[in-house]
C-alpha cells in the first residue's frame, strides 16, 4: 500500500513556510487558498501531528511542525537529487567516479579540482584516494579506481595513458642542517655522511626507491611525513617544488646543488591512466580535460633559484 503522504503536500508545506502564509503560498503555487488549507489539514491528519497553530490570524508552526518542515526539506532535496541523477543517467552521465592520485600531485590543485567537479556534477559521487607510484596503477587495474594520476615510474602495462603536466622535484635540506652551509656543488662522497630521507613504496613488489645517493637512508611511505622530517633537519631529500616553495622563500629549507644531478633532471610528467574498457562519460572526460589545467595553475612560477 502506498503512503498517503504525497511529495506535493510536503513541497506545499515548505512553500507556506518560505512565503509566510497560506495565501502567499497559494499565489506562488498559482492555486486557490482553500486548496492549500485543505492540503495542510490532510497532511496533519495523515501524519497524526498538529503542524499549524491556527489560534492566531496567521497560522504559525508548532514545535512538532518545525520538525516536520525540516524532514520535508530533506525529502524534497533527496527527490531533487534523484531527478538530477536520473536526468544525467539518461544523458549518459556516470553515477560515480573514483579518482586515485599520486601523492606528488599538488594538494591545492586536487582540492580546487574537486570543488569545481562538485559544482559541475552535483549528482555524481566522487571518491578520491592518494597513493604512491605503482599503487595508483594497481588500484586502476583492479577496478577500485576508474581514473588514476600517476608519475612516469608508476604507469603499469595495460592501461591507457594521457600525458598531463610536469612537476619539478628539488633536493632540499633544513636551513639548520650542515649541508645548508655547503658552498658550490656537493659531491656524492660528502653525502655519505648524512641521512637521505626517501619516499618508498608500501608494496614489496613496487617500484624500487628512486634518486638514492646516500648509503644512509630513512624510508617513509608518506610525502608529508618526509616533508616534516626534512623541516626538522633529520636529513636531506627530494620534494616537489610546489610543496616547498614557501619553505624556500621563508628560509626554512635550502636548495642543494648536487654534482650527480642536473638541475632539471627530476622533472616528472604526470599521466592520467584508465583501463581501455572504461566508459568515459561526461564526468570522466571533464576530469581528464581539467586535471592538467588545475595542476599547472598551482605550479610555482619559474624563477632563478638561490642555491645552498
Amino acid at each position: 500500500m502506498l503512503d498517503p503522504v504525497t511529495l506535493d503536500q510536503l513541497r506545499m508545506l515548505v512553500c507556506v513556510v518560505e512565503e509566510g502564509s497560506f495565501s502567499a503560498a497559494a499565489r506562488k503555487l498559482q492555486r486557490v487558498q482553500s486548496a492549500v488549507s485543505t492540503a495542510m489539514t490532510n497532511l496533519e491528519t495523515q501524519l497524526g501531528v498538529t503542524i499549524w497553530d491556527r489560534r492566531t490570524k496567521v497560522a504559525k508552526l508548532t514545535d512538532e511542525g518545525k520538525a516536520v518542515v525540516g524532514a520535508a526539506r530533506r525529502v524534497g532535496a533527496e527527490v531533487d537529487g534523484l531527478l538530477r541523477l536520473s536526468a544525467g543517467l539518461v544523458q549518459g552521465l556516470e553515477a560515480s567516479v573514483s579518482l586515485c592520485v599520486d601523492q606528488l600531485f599538488p594538494l591545492d590543485a586536487l582540492v580546487e579540482l574537486c570543488a569545481a567537479f562538485a559544482r559541475e556534477f552535483p549528482s555524481v559521487d566522487l571518491r578520491v584516494d592518494t597513493q604512491n607510484l605503482s599503487a595508483v596503477s594497481a588500484r586502476v587495474l583492479d577496478g577500485r579506481s576508474s581514473l588514476g594520476v600517476v608519475s612516469p615510474l608508476g604507469v603499469a602495462a595495460g592501461l591507457e595513458r594521457r600525458a598531463l603536466s610536469a612537476i619539478r622535484m628539488v633536493p632540499v635540506v633544513s636551513a639548520t642542517h650542515p649541508l645548508a652551509k655547503a658552498k658550490g656543488r656537493i659531491g656524492t662522497a660528502r653525502l655519505a655522511d648524512f641521512v637521505q630521507i626517501v619516499l618508498s613504496e608500501r608494496r614489496d613488489d613496487g617500484v624500487p626507491d628512486q634518486a638514492v645517493l646516500s648509503p644512509r637512508t630513512w624510508r617513509v611511505a608518506d610525502l608529508h611525513t618526509k616533508h616534516a622530517m626534512l623541516l626538522a633537519g633529520l636529513g636531506w631529500g627530494n620534494l616537489p617544488e610546489h610543496l616547498v616553495h614557501q619553505d624556500l622563500a621563508a628560509g626554512r629549507l635550502a636548495l642543494l646543488r648536487l654534482e650527480a644531478w642536473a638541475e632539471e633532471e627530476h622533472t616528472l610528467v604526470f599521466s592520467a591512466v584508465f583501463q581501455p574498457s572504461t566508459t568515459l562519460g561526461p564526468a570522466h572526460l571533464w576530469l581528464l580535460e581539467n586535471l592538467e589545467a588545475f595542476c599547472t595553475r598551482h605550479a610555482p612560477p619559474p624563477k632563478k633559484r638561490k642555491m645552498a
